[in-house]
């Protein structure tokens, strides 16, 4: 899609920038902190939002000294209030208090929250013109046109954090688009890449969990495990760059060195390299049009000794033809996909179905819904709890 979503936003005051993180208690908003603690001077922290790790939310407001902390689950209220007591840090609790976290006044606003509960938060942002450092993939696999034409409308900035979309997003020429062939992403194929379809089955929830290369949360994990992550990461691509779905190509590249590719029409391929590090792509996006040092191990290409490539098998991994179809069906179908792909890793995650079940609730899904067009937020909210009350119907079927 044709849109100026990255409009060049420099600090304006050269003092510190002021900065939300939505998830500072997830691995993306962990490492984000991880920067602003190794270059106190460049950030004021105004806002922190939590779901259930009400203890190390306290611990990070107590660190960072934000205006504001906000802990998702309402239940834990009481006990961010008390952690904070003494300070002068406001409290709040609930996905209202989330929405109004997203709605303060800083410059950057960090969308690391998981899943779709981050799209009401994370469009707040974007209504009020903040710079927004995705994370969040599910905010344009969910609502697509709809969140990028109140981007262009609000005139936020949009700057990608996943890996391979930052990735991207460097190496892009976008003053020259046209000269674009091909966009590819790289996977790098999760833990169980060489595992039989008899190990598939007998798979637990800590071995799934356990990335190879990323330290990244549960879901996510499971996401990179079953490749959906990247099936997920290919809609969004999609949307954030202007290219089509046929342009737009997965590669297994297990050392997890280069992050993405960008293939020109005269036979160049650019790509972005680095350490497995979130910190490097988060870094761009807090301090772009510029950079600066991070903590991040260095690349040495000589201890590495080889980069490995392969095709994704299709067998393997259907989530990326599931991924695939549901981007060029389009209407409310990425939205049908995601639903039911978080309801069945949150059951996979507690064990009431297998691992090759949660394909097989996803594809049940898929088969049975009808398609049509989400033109508002409330039809995207009413589609997802529709979607999920039926996933979840059907995983328990499979118990």
């Amino acid at each position: 899609m044709e849109m100026n979503i990255f409009e060049n936003k420099e600090n304006a005051n050269n003092g510190p920038r002021s900065i939300t993180i939505l998830g500072s208690t997830g691995s993306i908003g962990c490492s984000t902190l991880d920067l602003i603690k190794f270059t106190p001077k460049r950030f004021e922290v105004v806002a922190l939002t939590g779901n259930e790790n009400v203890n190390l939310l306290i611990k990070q407001a107590i660190a960072f000294k934000p205006k504001l902390a906000v802990i998702g689950n309402e239940k834990l209220f009481n006990e961010l209030k008390e952690g904070l007591s003494g300070t002068k840090i406001m409290v709040a609790a609930g996905k209202a208090a989330l929405v109004e976290a997203a709605e303060m006044g800083s410059e950057i606003v960090v969308a690391g929250i998981v899943g779709i509960a981050g799209l009401l938060p994370t469009i707040a942002a974007v209504k009020r013109g903040a710079i927004i450092a995705l994370a969040n993939k599910e905010c344009l696999v969910c609502s697509g046109t709809l969140f990028l034409n109140e981007v262009s409308r609000s005139g936020a900035t949009l700057l990608p954090i996943d890996s391979e979309h930052n990735a991207i997003f460097q190496v892009f020429d976008f003053n020259n688009s046209s000269s674009v062939d091909r966009l590819t992403l790289t996977a790098s194929g999760g833990p169980f890449i060489r595992s039989s379809r008899e190990e598939l089955l007998k798979v637990t929830p800590s071995q799934a969990v356990k990335h190879p290369n990323w330290d990244m949360g549960a879901k996510i994990s499971v996401d990179s495990a079953t490749m959906m992550n990247k099936g997920l990461e290919l809609i969004e691509a999609y949307y954030l760059f202007p290219v089509e779905e046929n342009q737009i190509d997965i590669l297994i590249h297990p050392q997890s060195v280069i992050h993405s590719m960008v293939s020109y029409n005269d036979g160049s391929v650019l790509a972005q390299m680095g350490t497995p590090d979130m910190r490097i792509p988060i870094s761009y996006a807090l301090a772009w049009p510029n950079r600066f040092r991070t903590p991040a191990e260095r690349l040495d290409l000589s201890e590495i000794g080889e980069l490995n490539f392969q095709k994704p098998n299709p067998k393997r991994f259907p989530a990326l033809a599931l991924a695939r179809d549901a981007l060029k069906m389009g209407g409310a179908m990425p939205t049908v996909l995601n639903a039911a792909n978080e309801v069945a890793v949150d059951c996979f995650l507690n064990e009431k179905i297998g691992f090759l079940d949660i394909m097989r609730v996803i594809e049940e899904v898929l088969d049975e819904t009808s398609n049509s067009t989400l033109h508002q937020l409330s039809e995207i909210s009413s589609c997802d709890y529709t979607i999920r009350k039926r996933a979840q119907e059907i995983a328990f079927e499979l118990t």
